[in-house]
Order: C-alpha cells, then sequence, then structure tokens
C-alpha cells in the first residue's frame, strides 16, 4: 500500500507522455538523488547501526536502476546531461521537524512518500506508453519502488511506534498533495 492520499492529477500523463526524453532524463537524476539521500543519511546517522545496511543496499539498487535509465537513454540516442531539477522533494521536505528524532522521522517518511510517487506514475507510464522497451523499463521497476517505499516507513518504525509513524506519514501525505496540487513546469516525473 503507498499510502498517497492523491492520485496524480489527470493531465500530467499526456504532458509525461508527450516529452518522455525529459521524462527519462529527468528519471535518471531522480535515481542518481534518491541514491545520493540513502547514502547522506548513513554519514548523518552513524550512530544508527539499525540504518546502515538497508540505506547501503537501497542505494545500491538506486543506482542500478541509475543504470538502467541512463541504458534506455544512450538506446533512445540520448544522453545524460544536467537539467534544471524539479522543486518538488525541496517542497516535500520543507516541513520536515528540526529536532531528532523527528527529523530522521520526517526525512525517512519523505523519503517513503517520493517512492510511492514514482511507483504510482512508473506505473501510470508503464500502462499508457506503446514504446516496449521503456514499458519493460518501469514495470521493472515498479516492485523495487513499492518495496522502498515501504522500507523506509518501517525504517521510521524504528524511532516511534508504528501508530505514531503512520499518522505522521498521513500528515505529510497531506502536504505532498498540496505539493502537487501547486503544479510545476516543465513536466518532470514528480511534477
Amino acid at each position: 500500500m503507498l499510502r498517497l492520499v492523491a492520485n496524480t492529477r489527470p493531465d500530467w500523463l499526456a504532458e509525461a507522455l508527450a516529452s518522455m526524453d525529459t521524462i527519462l532524463l529527468d528519471h535518471a537524476h531522480c535515481e542518481k538523488k534518491a541514491a545520493s539521500t540513502a547514502v547522506g543519511m548513513l554519514f548523518r546517522y552513524p550512530e544508527r547501526p539499525e540504518l546502515m545496511r538497508p540505506l547501503s543496499e537501497l542505494a545500491r539498487e538506486e543506482l542500478r536502476h541509475f543504470e538502467q535509465v541512463l541504458e534506455v537513454i544512450d538506446g533512445r540516442g540520448g544522453r545524460f546531461e544536467r537539467q534544471f531539477p524539479s522543486t518538488y522533494a525541496q517542497r516535500l521536505i520543507a516541513v520536515v521537524r528540526k529536532v531528532e528524532p523527528g527529523r530522521l522521522i520526517d526525512n525517512l517518511l519523505c523519503c517513503a512518500l517520493i517512492e510511492a510517487r514514482s511507483c504510482e506514475r512508473m506505473q501510470l507510464l508503464a500502462d499508457a506508453l506503446e514504446d516496449e522497451v521503456l514499458v519493460s523499463l518501469y514495470r521493472s521497476l515498479l516492485a523495487s519502488e513499492a518495496r522502498h517505499h515501504q522500507a523506509y516507513v518501517d525504517l521510521a518504525a524504528a524511532y516511534a511506534p508504528m501508530d505514531t509513524v503512520l499518522a505522521r506519514l498521513e500528515e505529510l501525505a497531506e502536504h505532498e498533495a498540496k505539493v502537487l496540487a501547486e503544479g510545476e513546469q516543465p513536466v518532470r516525473l514528480h511534477s
């Protein structure tokens, strides 16, 4: 269960399908950022050994996804390059609490929501695309995105009771829905 409180707006899919090269480039950047975020937490919280292996494994898997997306971009004759990033994650984490363990819990739950939104959008793309390479890519990533979502929720539950974690996740999901409702141009995986 992805625990999103709002579905993607209907016009996002049409915009994304019309800009697949942009979406793929953004997707590659998102996978790289996801790996970086997991590694960053390893450095930020060395006193929390229970985070080390799960986040290390997650970072490696995100880098494998990055490489998969790069391969698809290359196969389409594109290339990886700098891209003006979406402000989605920045706006999402703006409500993260400043004091520990709330800060850690909120960061983990924001990561969970990003993974959930990725999963939802990849499903939309997989169902709508006609290019078999892209359909295969997005279908192959769905289970990982859903698993990453749950892994972040489970990690947060190491620092607070699950009912408290789920209540905070719902609050953050409400905020995430507002962030998406504000929209963003140009189209991105999380715009």
